[in-house]
């Protein structure tokens, strides 16, 4: 079975692989319905999971925190950026991603600078007060983090709240380790600039990522994607996310990949395919990141 405790990304070096390799997986979009949080929880009670991303502006936030603290000692618990859900726009600072994209294209005026610091502070505030704590890592939804423009606010406030503590915050650098038109486009809107400055900030940012798809195919192709994807990671590590549920929400357009994912990572099949390639899952605040 896969563990989530902490090993030494050094190891991975070792002649022949004798140690297993870590490899961090990570659930996105925690809160943003029931049935994702109670799929999430389960699979990190399972330790089918090492992290989790928690979408902050869902309304259901309050309520699925308590449960998520009681894994506090077994998985990353992040903030995962919104700008870009409807939570993000019926909050009054959030576009399409496409507009996102666009609008990232040139700097950013004053004002919508201020509105867009004031999102992020107040994500913060509402990750740190339910959650009781700093965030292990940080990411974004759609990738948002490393978009031109409001990479630089996001490092602004992180040097701000978290930048004196002796545990910083692991970021998430979405360089996708894949060969596909998605994974190109997300790795070319901003990762390597993004790398750099958390680097030069002294910042620890973990890459390559893996597990972008269309969300279609089923859980049969999501399996066999799910072994491309380990395999590759026992070259580089990294980490892969995942968008589990434990049911259909209506509603929701990856609804339905969000139910084979789940019902993929629950399984026996799962954690033969895991153990197959000699990778441990691991929390990321465990990791030897450079910096």
């Amino acid at each position: 079975m896969p563990t989530t405790q902490p090993s030494h990304a050094d190891d991975r070096t070792n002649v022949g692989r004798e140690l297993p390799g870590p490899l961090v997986l990570c659930a996105d979009d925690y809160a943003v319905h029931a049935p994702a949080s109670a799929g999430i929880l389960e699979l990190a009670r399972r330790q089918r999971l090492s992290a989790t991303s928690v979408m902050v502006l869902s309304p259901r936030w309050a309520e699925d925190a308590a449960p998520l603290r009681e894994l506090r000692d077994q998985i990353d618990v992040g903030l995962h950026l919104d700008f870009t859900s409807q939570m993000a726009c019926d909050a009054g600072f959030g576009r399409s991603v496409g507009g996102m994209m666009w609008r990232s294209l040139w700097p950013l005026g004053q004002s919508l600078r201020q509105q867009w610091r004031e999102a992020i502070e107040q994500q913060c505030d509402a990750f740190e007060h339910h959650w009781r704590h700093a965030p292990d890592h940080m990411d974004g939804h759609q990738h948002v983090q490393q978009f031109p423009g409001l990479r630089d606010l996001v490092l602004e406030v992180l040097q701000h709240r978290y930048g004196h503590g002796e545990r910083r915050a692991w970021l998430r650098v979405s360089r996708v380790g894949q060969s596909d038109v998605k994974a190109a486009i997300i790795t070319r809107w901003g990762a390597q600039l993004w790398a750099r400055q958390l680097k030069a900030a002294g910042w620890r940012g973990l890459a390559p990522l893996r597990g972008a798809y269309d969300f279609t195919g089923g859980r049969d192709l999501y399996a066999r994607r799910m072994r491309g994807w380990l395999s590759q990671a026992r070259l580089d590590g990294g980490m892969i996310m995942c968008h589990p549920a434990k049911s259909v929400y209506p509603g929701d357009d990856i609804g339905d990949a969000r139910a084979w994912e789940y019902e993929y990572l629950s399984s026996d099949v799962f954690a033969h395919d895991l153990s197959a390639t000699g990778l441990q899952l691991v929390r990321g605040s465990a990791l030897h990141l450079p910096s």
